[in-house]
């Protein structure tokens, strides 16, 4: 496991970077395709606009002077030079005519300003406002320049003077964005979507990389909590057999009271685990009645008083709390605290001493457990209530368990509808503090 996991995690790695790199040549690809098939739509545009405007009209525009009050040079004007682009058509007219050509050609939503010279850059023009504001705006605007022909058989077509249309589409390549927007906005919602499934793989990967270790502990420990009372209920058969032992009435009671205690530290072990299935499958079925939270808290300290005469400790207990009923189930309510107590005593150093404290905050109660053990880490702080997880110590088995009390602890908790948090100093001591809803 601790090797195929890098090597998936950097092969699904690179494809998600080859991914995002070929959609990411995918949309330029595409987008200088478009560009490419605008700019073939607007040539073949201006080129339909120029046959129109190099076509015959049946009317000239009227010249403002009478024919007969005409200048010799205004008759041999009009006798040498055909009337230009200019001269037949407004603007509005012309304007006109490149829309239907930009429309037909699939242009419909492409604004335009255009330009008549009798030069490609200089001579007489007829233009908008806009047009040279945008020719000199040539980053972000393309002019198209073509020249207007008079078609063959045309009364035009010894036109003299060569004329150009020009005409400029303001923002093309945004415009060309603009159009392949969906495109985009699909190409990179997959890519997020894949993106996520792959973090979500990696974290998937990473917990049951973490539950596979936690597990391995777990069976670790558990062999080690069969082991030991097996073989001390070894020992005490064998001695049992002894012919010494077996007419002494007093060792006979001594090693059978020995496996008594084993075997109940075993069904206990059992039971723990059992336990905690039932948790899992939440099959738990708590009878929970109206009760006094106090009662309950001095039946567990009895259960651990021993244990802390024991070790010569002692304990601090401060029941303030002025209202105390609960609704709870007596015999997980008991087991909690006992749990919470156990640990308190199980990791504590030199001159233990437990303080246990009641207060109502509210219409809560809030019991207060206080150590003076050898505390924790911010990491084990944060997944003390994981099933299964204990916290290193050094030596694995100096403190007996399978990591399952502080889960149970959480999950009756949970259950009674209240909270629980820890607090802790590493070489300092832990603090749990449990809020629980007062019954109404």
């Amino acid at each position: 496991m601790k090797k195929i996991f890098p090597v998936i995690t950097i092969l699904i790695l690179l494809s998600l970077l080859g991914l995002i790199f070929f959609q990411f040549l995918w949309i330029k690809s595409a987008r200088d395709a478009k560009d490419k098939q605008v700019e073939e739509n607007i040539i073949r545009a201006m080129g339909d606009a120029a046959m129109m405007l190099t076509q015959e009209r049946s009317s000239i525009i009227p010249m403002t002077k009478k024919s007969d009050l005409l200048f010799p040079s205004d008759k041999l004007q009009l006798q040498y030079f055909k009337p230009s682009i200019i001269q037949r058509f407004s603007h509005d007219e012309i304007h006109e005519i490149i829309r239907r050509a930009f429309n037909k050609n699939n242009l419909r939503n492409y604004p335009f300003e255009f330009l008549v010279s009798s030069n490609s850059l200089t001579g007489e023009r007829m233009m908008t406002e806009n047009y040279y504001r945008l020719y000199s705006d040539s980053a972000n605007n393309k002019n198209h320049v073509i020249i207007l022909e008079p078609q063959s058989g045309s009364s035009f077509e010894n036109l003299v003077r060569e004329e150009y249309l020009s005409v400029i589409v303001p923002h093309q390549t945004s415009i060309v964005w603009k159009e392949m927007i969906w495109f985009i906005i699909g190409a990179i919602l997959f890519t997020l979507i894949i993106t996520t499934a792959f973090f979500i793989t990696i974290r998937t990967l990473l917990k049951q990389k973490k539950l596979s270790e936690i597990k391995s502990d777990f069976i670790n420990n558990m062999t080690h909590e069969f082991k030991t009372p097996l073989a001390t209920i070894s020992l005490a058969v064998d001695a049992l057999k002894n012919e010494k032992v077996r007419s002494n009435p007093e060792k006979t009671n001594y090693f059978t009271g020995i496996i008594k205690e084993e075997n109940k530290r075993m069904n206990k072990q059992v039971e723990t685990i059992l336990q905690a299935a039932l948790l899992d499958k939440q099959e738990i079925q708590l009878n929970l009645k109206k009760m006094s939270a106090h009662d309950m808290i001095v039946s567990a300290l009895n259960n651990i008083h021993l244990q802390v005469e024991e070790k010569q400790g002692k304990l601090e207990v401060h029941m303030d709390a002025e209202k105390d009923l609960i609704m709870a189930d007596e015999v997980h309510f008991t087991n909690l605290i006992n749990n919470l107590l156990d640990n308190a005593v199980k990791y504590s150093k030199e001159n233990l001493c437990i303080k246990l404290s009641t207060q109502n905050t509210g219409n809560q109660l809030r019991i207060r457990i206080e150590d003076n053990g050898i505390g924790m880490n911010r990491e084990t702080l944060n997944r003390i209530f994981e099933k299964f997880y204990r916290a290193h110590t050094g030596n694995v088995h100096n403190v007996k368990g399978f990591g399952l009390g502080l889960s149970y602890v959480k999950t009756m908790v949970n259950a009674h509808r209240g909270t629980i948090k820890a607090e802790s100093v590493l070489g300092k001591g832990s603090t749990f503090i449990i809020n629980l809803p007062l019954a109404k």
